[in-house]
């Protein structure tokens, strides 16, 4: 079973876009990096293209992405060439990998992020084809796939479904109900701080010929590359979930994705 990266989002690409970026050149005297700086981001990626540096690595990291959660304009200017490294160098896919996933508010880089468009198109085709090869990084490679396609949510809270837990509210009651997919069982519960988990209600997974959107393409990439772990947490994900305290029944992704969603600018 197979998918083209983007036939079932739909391709985000503008067609009008693409080409541009590469013959935009970048001002780095006018785009700054999360310490407010414009020249260290230029000369530490001309390090890192000339040899592997792992001090340089870390200080981008550091520069490119301030406290795990915010990005600069220089941030999405450094893309094209930290893509252009990504079939090779793990550091480079990884850091732009987290730069996508953060890339949600646009943090007044819409201009530039909209320049990036082709150059975001053959970073999704470059992570889509290392998931192929089943790699040791599939699942933080997942998930900056899923950034790709501007699936910010997904891409930032989505776990390994060894140990996951959901908290959202009873759309019905509001009781709040703590969603377990993982090694603890697949349930929804009640959470006593004393007792644990109370009044466990087993989970209705979705059958994947019946997800759709979203939920179908994370489902069918997962299948595809035979990682039946991951496929099977997002089935239940995707699936149904019983109220311990009204008996009502509910998507479990929608009330969380309700509750969760960052708000695009």
């Amino acid at each position: 079973m197979t998918m083209s990266l983007g036939k079932a989002l739909g391709s985000r690409v503008d067609s009008k876009l693409a080409g541009r970026f590469n013959a935009w050149v970048v001002n780095w005297a006018q785009v700054y990096d999360c310490h407010f700086d414009v020249d260290r981001v230029p000369e530490l990626l001309a390090r890192v293209e000339r040899e592997y540096d792992s001090e340089a690595w870390t200080e981008l990291g550091h520069r490119l992405i301030l406290e795990h959660d915010l990005v600069s304009p220089a941030s999405i200017a450094a893309l094209p060439r930290l893509v252009r490294l990504a079939a090779g160098n793990r550091e480079a896919r990884h850091l732009a990998g987290e730069i996508m996933e953060r890339a949600a508010g646009h943090q007044g880089s819409n201009e530039l992020l909209a320049e990036s468009a082709d150059v975001i198109a053959e970073f999704g085709a470059l992570l889509d084809r290392h998931l192929q090869s089943r790699p040791s990084d599939y699942l933080v490679t997942f998930r900056a796939l899923l950034a790709v396609e501007e699936q910010y949510h997904w891409a930032n809270v989505l776990g390994d479904f060894v140990d996951d837990f959901y908290d959202l509210r009873c759309p019905h009651c509001g009781v709040e109900v703590t969603v377990a997919i993982g090694g603890y069982g697949r349930y929804s519960a009640i959470r006593d701080w004393n007792l644990g988990d109370v009044d466990r209600r087993d989970l209705q997974p979705r059958p994947g010929e019946e997800l759709t959107d979203v939920g179908r393409w994370m489902y069918e990439i997962a299948v595809r590359d035979g990682e039946v772990a991951l496929a099977e947490g997002i089935a239940h994900l995707f699936g149904k979930a019983e109220c311990p305290r009204c008996a009502s029944v509910f998507t479990i992704a929608d009330e969380y994705e309700a509750a969760n969603c960052p708000v695009l600018r």
